[in-house]
């Protein structure tokens, strides 16, 4: 269970993170940093609560 927690919170990671770009390259670059930090805590928050 604790692999499929892993792969879903990559899959959604990656898929922020491809939307991040998508912002960049359409010149808002303010709303992709935000996006890149959410992306951030996605990855780091599992640590804290569901990968104990």
């Amino acid at each position: 269970m604790k692999w499929l927690a892993i792969l879903v919170l990559l899959a959604i990671a990656v898929y922020t993170l491809g939307f991040a770009v998508t912002l960049w390259k359409e010149k808002q670059r303010f709303g992709a940093m935000a996006v890149i930090f959410l992306t951030l805590s996605i990855m780091i928050l599992p640590f804290f609560s569901i990968l104990k």
